[in-house]
């Protein structure tokens, strides 16, 4: 048996683990990387974010060309099927998958391809495709194997009509009919990009209302607009069973309603990818759905083995991940760290339009009585946004009566994951740099869609006066 010492080893090469395993290489660490994939990039660039990302560009560039007036006059229109617009994400993931490859070769950090089971506290036992099996042993891990889709037990995922979120990026055609289950981030996404392709869609949410987590507004103009769009949204429902058949699948409510579509989507839960790893036997023990238990510093049980990303639950955002990869890299080399990992991250949700937010609702102000006033700026009544015709959505800054603090900036509307990164930076700034006072004192290029903050800002400064 092969054997090999290292200072870190990383299990794992999505975002969490490339923060990780470069950051620790970076500071003079030896650091190996094992991933059971054959491919590094973890579930973020094959199976979740990437392919749906380029699936969503795809139907986009698709569906603006055929509501574009000056295409129609010409008698212009495109229908691709599902797999055309899929072939999109295959040239982005193999683009993906080389350039992180040159990531660990440049810093020297191999990547041992295999299943890992720890053999001990300080030992990785690591069984390759072909059989061959490699002892590694080094003094920290950091555990960022992500998380998959939950299955149910009652639920036949082996039916082709039954799909989940790293699945149903395999149709082969549109379907005319889709039922999602599960209205959480996945499922609204999902609604989004199929509904564009004109398929009839049921969403099925257990909850009250979509993503509570947002800011009622926001949730509200997203309910609001899927609806126009046509689709049929069911709240606060459960399903008894689900029925198949060769050409339909029944989901069969609590409630006593019936759905049949032509595919069923399962977007209701996820598990933490940390099974057949010899965890409990090292004293690591993963809870119900799999997920590891982590401290401030992403410390598990054991100090010296650390967890990050989606296998530690909450927040399971790539951006997230690869931060705390890169915390617990610098915490395990110093044994602290100079700076706390920020605890205030966006949020981005890409339903059609998009959605970001940063910091607190207006629940939560009111909850917690923080005197605070609202500013906003509608897109329709911005130049860049009739320009491209993207005249849906808003920008809301929540801020400070008396000191003027930004307190929360939600944001629904084309680009709002990207528009949301400028206040971001001010919002992080400390004492009175973080003020309204600056979006309505700076200068903003015109026609764009930043100009959004300074019209919220004077929004809601006027309304103080």
């Amino acid at each position: 048996m092969d054997e090999a010492k290292f200072d870190v080893i990383v299990l794992g090469t999505g975002p969490g683990g490339e923060g990780a395993a470069m950051q620790a290489a970076k500071s003079g660490r030896k650091v190996a990387a094992v991933e059971r994939y054959h491919s590094i990039g973890g579930g973020c660039t094959h199976w979740t974010t990437i392919p749906s990302k380029s699936l969503r560009n795809a139907i986009f560039q698709m569906t603006s060309i055929n509501k574009n007036p000056l295409y129609r006059e010409c008698g212009l229109s495109l229908k691709l099927s599902f797999a055309d617009l899929r072939r999109s994400a295959r040239s982005v993931i193999d683009r993906q998958v080389e350039m992180r490859r040159t990531f660990y070769e440049r810093n020297e950090a191999p990547v041992i391809h295999g299943q890992a089971r720890f053999a001990g506290p300080k030992t990785l036992e690591v069984v390759e495709p072909d059989g061959a099996c490699k002892l590694l042993t080094a003094e920290h891990f950091v555990i960022a194997t992500g998380a998959r889709p939950y299955h149910p037990p009652d639920v036949d995922f082996s039916h082709p009509r039954i799909r989940d979120s790293d699945t149903i990026l395999n149709l082969t055609e549109t379907p005319h009919s889709l039922s999602i289950y599960g209205a959480g981030i996945v499922g609204c996404e999902y609604t989004s990009m199929f509904r564009n392709l004109e398929c009839k869609v049921n969403l099925i949410n257990t909850r009250g209302r979509l993503l509570e987590f947002l800011d009622d507004e926001i949730a509200d103009a997203l309910s609001y607009h899927m609806r126009e769009q046509g689709v049929v949204i069911r709240h606060n429902e459960e399903y008894e069973r689900i029925e198949t058949r060769d050409d339909c699948v029944i989901v069969y409510l609590k409630s006593g309603k019936q759905v049949k579509t032509d595919v069923l989507l399962w977007a209701n839960g996820r598990t933490g990818n940390s099974e057949k790893m010899g965890l409990a036997e090292i004293g690591v023990v993963p809870d119900s759905r799999g997920y590891i238990k982590v401290n401030e510093n992403f410390q598990t049980a054991l100090a010296h083995v650390y967890a990050v990303g989606d296998v530690i639950g909450f927040p399971s955002l790539a951006s997230a991940a690869y931060m705390q990869g890169r915390f617990a890299a610098m915490h395990l080399v110093s044994g602290k760290v100079d700076h706390a990992i920020s605890r205030e991250f966006p949020t981005g949700i890409y339903t059609s339009p998009e959605i970001s937010s940063l910091g607190r609702t207006e629940r939560e102000l009111t909850a917690a009585k923080v005197p605070y006033e609202i500013g906003h700026a509608l897109f329709r009544s911005l130049a860049r946004a009739q320009i491209t015709g993207q005249t849906v959505g808003m920008l809301k800054l929540l801020f400070h009566r008396e000191t003027l603090q930004i307190l929360g900036i939600h944001c629904f509307g084309a680009n709002a994951s990207e528009i949301i990164h400028i206040g971001q930076a001010i919002m992080a700034q400390e004492g009175s740099a973080n003020s309204l006072l600056y979006f309505i004192n700076t200068t903003f290029n015109y026609p764009t869609m930043a100009e959004a903050y300074r019209v919220a800002a004077l929004n809601g400064y006027n309304r103080l006066l």
